[in-house]
């Protein structure tokens, strides 16, 4: 399936909230993004996207080929496929069948690895031969860093007529050469985690129910995806997740391919990076030999709300089944699924206050989260926030004006949902309340770019994929006029 105009979308909005000061030189990809037409296709000659792979290797030079089309020396890289799954994804291909070197033999700078480096606009001249006029090219680099010096090239000779190393200080285009003297080369990639997004044909994701030691292991008792830590013997990430994927079930997929990363955020509030690759298998989880956790079971992303999950990773699962249909059907699985203790005693509940707030079209307001964010960072989500010493509507009031510049009157406020959630065990469950604000004053500006990069109405029936979880719950059941819902909770 080719890339989802949502996937790109967010991909350039997250790469715009690290520099925000580049978003009117962009003006004219942004243009593009707001057409209806097919941005990534090469045919859409109003302005497509394509995707480069920067390369450095361990002496901190960049990898450059002679494009023979353009005559122009350039870092590796080209159109999108419809088989590409990622942008990233794009520019690992290209890299491997301009210049033969494999995605293996590459690992995603750190903090780097769904975001480009640079963005590049430039145009292209009209080829009569091909009947193609004149257009423009929004270029996404990507940035790699190669594991060993020794590897093997091999030309693709119609398309590439050399290569050249070249220092850093050397690198063509001026943007590109000022981020790239920022970064410190010569220090080695912190210690990484990485896990795999496992789907099968039915559109089922296969998810691992962790054992239940609170404070000795991560997200004790929680579903989630089989993986875990670099260790020195792994080349790259991908070396890590075959090798947790064969330690603890025995399974070994024949393709892998990096898909994106999850922020995970520990019970002492630290945020851990985690490389996230995705594979297809078919199998039956009951035949895998389990050495750790509780049990291993396919579920369908409509199940996820029964679960208790992190949200990051529902969210990747959803976002990946947005651009994967199932391939064919069949009958349901029948995991045996263990049914969780409820805990004992008394627990405070923290309350969120959610604005839901819809034009008279319908469309409803979202926020682009800060990719720094603790909280699903490059994820969309209504204008929220947590009671202080108030009572909710008074947050509501405040969080709009203090977030967005919104001035809400209490008349005119009414409470449409409550979704009662959790998310790790050992945290406290939360009572998301959503109101409807009947009218207001003001349009919806970034008073705190920190934390929201963009805010935007969106069609209720056509929400992006990269939505929080239990915000999509609460939209979808507001529709229908449902006041209460819960997810996250064991079945």
């Amino acid at each position: 399936m080719p890339l989802s105009h949502e996937h790109i979308r967010t991909t350039i909005e997250t790469y715009l909230a690290r520099h925000p000061h580049e978003r009117e030189q962009l003006g004219a990809l942004l243009d593009a993004l707001e057409r209806p037409t097919d941005i990534a296709s090469r045919s859409t000659f109003t302005g497509h996207v394509t995707c480069g792979a920067l390369v450095l290797d361990p002496l901190g030079r960049v990898l450059h080929v002679l494009h023979l089309a353009s005559g122009k020396v350039l870092a590796p890289g080209g159109h999108a496929e419809p088989s590409d799954e990622s942008l990233a994804g794009t520019a690992l291909r290209e890299l491997h069948e301009e210049t033969g070197i494999p995605p293996k033999a590459v690992t995603p700078w750190p903090g780097y690895e769904t975001v480009p480096l640079d963005i590049d606009i430039h145009d292209i001249d009209a080829n009569r031969d091909k009947g193609e006029p004149g257009h423009q090219h929004f270029d996404l680099r990507f940035l790699f860093r190669l594991q060993t010096t020794e590897v093997s090239v091999v030309l693709q000779e119609e398309e590439v007529g050399g290569i050249e190393w070249r220092p850093v200080d050397r690198v063509t285009s001026p943007t590109l050469r000022e981020k790239l003297l920022k970064l410190p080369l010569q220090v080695e990639p912190e210690t990484a985690n990485a896990s795999a997004l496992i789907y099968n044909d039915r559109g089922e994701y296969l998810l691992h129910l962790r054992d239940y030691f609170p404070g000795q292991i991560w997200e004790p008792g929680m579903w989630s995806l089989l993986g875990g830590g670099r260790e020195p013997q792994d080349a790259t990430l991908e070396h890590t997740v075959r090798r947790e994927l064969a330690e603890e079930a025995g399974l070994d997929l024949a393709d892998l391919s990096p898909f994106g990363t999850e922020y995970a955020s520990h019970d002492d509030g630290t945020t851990v990076p985690i490389a996230i690759y995705a594979g297809r298998w078919n199998g039956d989880p009951r035949d895998l030999h389990l050495t750790e956790g509780v049990m291993l079971a396919w579920f369908a992303p409509d199940d996820l709300h029964r679960l208790r999950i992190a949200d990051t990773t529902s969210d990747l699962v959803r976002r990946h089944a947005a651009g994967h249909p199932p391939m064919r059907s069949g009958p349901e699985p029948e995991p045996e699924e263990q049914r969780l203790a409820s805990p004992h005693g008394t627990v405070p509940n923290i309350i969120g206050v959610h604005l839901c707030l819809e034009r008279p079209d319908g469309t409803v307001l979202l926020g682009l989260r800060h990719p720094d964010s603790a909280f699903a960072p490059s994820t969309w989500h209504v204008l929220a926030g947590h009671c202080e010493q108030e009572n909710a509507i008074d947050c509501l009031i405040r969080e709009a004006r203090e977030e967005a510049g919104l001035h809400i009157e209490r008349r005119d406020v009414e409470l449409v949902h409550v979704v009662h959630h959790i998310g790790q065990p050992r945290n406290p469950p939360r009572m998301g309340l959503f109101f409807r604000a009947r009218t207001w004053s003001g349009e919806p500006v970034l008073r705190e770019p920190d934390k929201c990069s963009q805010w935007k109405f969106w069609d209720p029936t056509a929400l992006p994929d990269d939505l929080v979880p239990y915000t999509r719950l609460a939209i979808e059941k507001i529709q229908n006029d449902e006041l209460y819902s819960e997810t996250g909770w064991p079945v």
